[in-house]
């Protein structure tokens, strides 16, 4: 089903009347629980940046999720046949750095090959900047940047769960980032324009 949202004239409750009842009507079929991923990535495509014994390293990730307001927690799954998997592991740290559409295909070329044996930084054109508490580089293309030492590895030989820590973040003053969301195939999604609803929320824990 392809559905086409009304003009800007239309009214708030005319668009969700008319989403709802689209979607009520809407015949679904089952779906392969092995890609129902595809609708559950959690949030923006991230490029996880890394330093160890004189190596640096960039790998792409979509796997992520926060855990803890404060301290902030971020986790994050990364598999033990990925090269950054033992940079963070033995560093401890690393910098989870978001990128919008700009970088759409360096992202993609980023994660189609390995730094066993090249500068990924050098390859890709990216800006090494250095980090406040983190030995792991920034990128400075990036918008936000977020410094991260590990907390808990108790996950990461069985899952490849990570827990950080983010003890420093950068964000660039940008309005509506247009931020990557992948969903399996090379399928992405790209952030549109935020809404301001923060009369309507109560608490923190929206």
């Amino acid at each position: 089903m392809h559905y086409s949202l009304p003009t800007a004239a239309a009214s708030e409750e005319d668009l969700t009347g008319r989403y709802v009842s689209a979607v009520r009507r809407a015949a679904k079929r089952d779906f392969p629980v092995a890609e129902i991923r595809r609708f559950l990535e959690p949030g923006p495509i991230v490029l996880v940046s890394s330093a160890w014994k004189g190596e640096r390293n960039v790998m792409t990730m979509g796997w992520h999720m926060m855990l803890e307001f404060t301290p902030a927690l971020v986790a994050c799954c990364i598999s033990d046949r990925d090269h950054s998997f033992e940079m963070v592991r033995q560093s401890r740290e690393c910098v989870i750095n978001i990128p919008t559409v700009e970088l759409v295909h360096k992202v993609i070329e980023i994660g189609n090959v390995t730094g066993d044996h090249m500068d990924k930084f050098r390859a890709f054109e990216l800006t090494s900047a250095s980090a406040s508490l983190v030995k792991a580089p920034l990128i400075a293309e990036c918008y936000a940047n977020f410094e991260c030492r590990l907390k808990d590895d108790r996950l990461v030989s069985e899952y490849g769960l990570f827990i950080w820590e983010v003890v420093h973040a950068y964000v660039a003053d940008i309005k509506d980032p247009q931020t990557l969301h992948y969903r399996g195939d090379g399928e992405f999604m790209i952030a549109g324009h935020s809404i301001d609803l923060h009369k309507e929320v109560s608490g923190k824990n929206m």
